[in-house]
């Protein structure tokens, strides 16, 4: 397992489309920020904390950074080498889980710094102090950060289930963009056990009324192992000749 895990991450230095993804989450955290500190009156005493809740949001990046991991290796027959090189498929899955579970925790740390700066540099351009003592910011980076690698473990469990990258993308953003909303119209007390919700939750969005976040990172969890039994499956089962 050990030597499946560092090929994962000597893989991650030969290979540019994680990173591009991750610049990609970074830029439109930035964006994001700015544009409701810009939009918003300042005298909010919930601004910051609304601004850095973009940390959670852009765990959607995490999420397809996750889905590449897998489906893009079946998409360019990558996949192939990893599978010679051991006896049994599923360690690979695993080893790729841990190694992007990790990496969706340090986007996600990466991301409430950038998200921390740039709040407190855009409210003190209106002469306004970063509310350091409001226990819900920490609270909301957090929560932030753990979204961010619990889609990246979901992702890696989806990949494994749809190897088409852009079939799986696609799926997993209309499920997260249409059927969790249309399942909560349905029923509130359903919609808030679905992932984007419970990520929601998770990373304490201002105006979330949902699971308790403790509650929240126990349903993340179990959806990633989930979808990563699943994907382990799938994968045992496929044809990459």
């Amino acid at each position: 397992m050990r030597r499946l895990v560092h090929a994962e991450v000597l893989g991650l230095r030969s290979i540019r489309a994680p990173w591009l993804i991750l610049l990609a989450a970074q830029a439109a955290l930035l964006v994001g920020v700015a544009g409701l500190v810009a939009n918003t009156d300042t005298s909010d005493p919930d601004l910051a904390t609304k601004a850095v809740a973009h940390v959670g949001l852009v765990s959607l990046f995490s999420l397809v950074l996750g889905i590449t991991a897998v489906a893009g290796e079946y998409r360019h027959r990558t996949v192939t080498v990893g599978f010679l090189a051991t006896p049994s498929r599923r360690p690979v899955l695993v080893a790729k889980l841990v190694v992007y579970t990790i990496l969706g925790l340090v986007s996600g740390v990466v991301s409430a710094a950038i998200a921390f700066a740039a709040t407190a540099a855009a409210l003190a351009a209106d002469g306004v102090s970063m509310p350091t003592s409001d226990a819900d910011l920490w609270w909301t980076l957090a929560g932030g950060v753990l979204w961010n690698a619990a889609f990246a473990a979901i992702g890696v469990g989806v990949g494994g289930l749809v190897r088409n990258p852009a079939t799986a993308v696609g799926a997993a953003l209309a499920w997260l963009a249409l059927v969790e909303g249309l399942v909560a119209q349905l029923s509130d007390t359903l919609g808030r056990w679905l992932p984007f919700a419970a990520g929601r939750a998770l990373g304490r969005l201002p105006g979330t009324d949902g699971l308790a976040p403790g509650t929240a990172g126990v349903v993340l969890a179990c959806y990633a192992v989930v979808f990563a039994v699943a994907g382990a499956v799938a994968v045992q089962r496929s044809d990459v000749s």
